[in-house]
């Protein structure tokens, strides 16, 4: 995938977070590199095609009237090991979605255990979502839909 277009599902990431939230982000950039500098990954004790995303920063609950005339906070989103993990587009923006949310996460001072129980809990109440089917006017999913190489559907 392209880096712009790469970026572009990050910025659809955050514009995704509820607007309570968003407007809580100060004193932060968000910045995709392909891949974590082996100093952050080794620091990190992980392979940087493991890391998809790190904050680094002072989290926002913990900063205090002493906080002000620093640099940015940081998000780096790492496009190769995401691309590496989630193969298809739709795959790649879920994954996108998730690493930022997650990253902004620990943004808000969340650690990695309640980021994850988080997750566990919003992929459960997904899973567990009735699906609603789609309406007439919108496309089957390529993989559904009837064409050349495929069996037709039932009538």
């Amino acid at each position: 995938m392209e880096l712009e277009r790469f970026s572009e599902l990050v910025d659809e990431a955050i514009a995704s977070i509820p607007a309570a939230f968003r407007d809580k982000l100060d004193n932060i950039t968000v910045i995709v590199e392909p891949l974590a500098q082996p100093g952050l990954a080794r620091e990190m004790g992980v392979n940087p095609w493991g890391l998809l995303g790190v904050y680094q920063g002072v989290p926002y609950k913990q900063r205090g009237p002493w906080y002000g005339n620093v640099l940015p906070d940081r998000i780096l989103i790492f496009q190769k090991p995401i691309e590496t993990q989630a193969r298809t587009a739709a795959a790649i923006r879920k994954l996108v979605r998730q690493v930022v949310i997650h990253e902004v996460g620990h943004y808000f001072g969340l650690s990695d255990d309640e980021l994850h129980r988080l997750e566990r809990e919003a992929d459960e109440a997904e899973r567990a979502a009735p699906r609603r089917p789609l309406p007439p006017s919108e496309p089957e999913p390529a993989d559904q839909q009837e064409g050349p190489g495929t069996e037709p559907g039932p009538d």
